[in-house]
């Protein structure tokens, strides 16, 4: 058995360095032990409080109290420039309680806020269709404001198709609030204006008209879609359409392809007619009889 001391019963210095380099061992051993017995450092049990006092366990995490995180997150809403959620009338109000800095980036963010309330204000100017009577046709229509489109409907109750068309209308007004749509009893605006050229609209732009449909073929037939009507107005300018092609095209390319065939049909016909009076004649020589 190896001694590791000199006859004096002293410690030589290498013996002493063996020792120290056995006693971290050793202790680097119970280390892992314990952090192999102790899975969950966290976990509340007499244990792991002795391990924790000798600094072997990191200290407990407390869990976060939902007070703290909410006075946290007020802090963070705090840091937000307070202008940033005010409205104009507020911030002209307030802005005496503000340094200068704060007043440049106040003068920024009102001239943005603005303009972002006077485009919402246009685009939202209209949105209705709104009925009018003939002595107003010169101011709602003639002389509406400069550069907007008009869109105005002459009609009789008493037509259904004036009915669609109004229905029609009243949903397009919404989907294009920046367009003014109007309609008026024709009466009012037109004296003895005959069925025959109802429905009737009229396309306005500065005073001036820029697209009509009179009479119900020209506004799409009895059986006139949504789609189709706002195509229409799309043409002449009055609205800016997400349409990419006219509703009617498949049904107008057949139409045109019926025409087609039909006007082959009747050159062929006659071709075969002319043909049925000319006859062989003598000697095979074809001849007319």
């Amino acid at each position: 058995m190896q001694k590791f001391g000199n006859a004096k019963g002293k410690k030589a210095p290498r013996d002493c360095e063996v020792q120290r380099v056995f006693y971290k061992r050793d202790m680097a051993l119970g280390m892992k032990a314990l952090r192999w017995l102790t899975p969950d450092p966290n976990e509340d049990t007499e244990w792991n409080e002795i391990l924790r006092n000798f600094g072997i366990l990191p200290p407990k995490e407390e869990p976060k109290d939902e007070i703290e995180e909410m006075v946290l997150r007020l802090q963070k809403e705090a840091m937000v420039k307070p202008y940033e959620k005010m409205t104009l009338a507020q911030l002209k109000e307030a802005e005496d309680e503000f340094d200068e800095e704060d007043i440049k980036a106040i003068e920024i963010y009102r001239e943005k806020r603005l303009q972002e309330w006077k485009a919402l204000k246009k685009k939202q100017k209209f949105g209705e269709l709104r009925e009018i009577s003939g002595n107003q046709y010169v101011n709602e229509v003639t002389n509406a404001e400069k550069d907007l489109w008009v869109v105005i409907h002459l009609y009789r109750s008493s037509v259904p198709m004036c009915l669609l068309v109004n229905q029609h209308l009243s949903l397009l007004a919404r989907k294009f609030p920046e367009t003014k749509f109007l309609k008026a009893i024709v009466n009012s605006c037109i004296e003895h204006y005959h069925d025959n050229c109802l429905p009737t609209i009229f396309v306005y732009k500065n005073g001036q008209i820029e697209g009509k449909f009179i009479g119900i073929i020209e506004c799409g037939g009895i059986n006139l879609k949504l789609e189709e009507l706002e195509w229409k107005l799309s043409e002449v300018g009055a609205i800016q359409t997400d349409l990419e092609e006219n509703p009617k095209k498949g049904i107008a390319d057949m139409m045109v392809s019926s025409i087609r065939n039909i006007s082959i049909y009747d050159s062929d016909s006659s071709n075969s007619d002319n043909d049925a009076n000319v006859l062989p004649g003598p000697q095979g020589l074809s001849g007319e009889w």
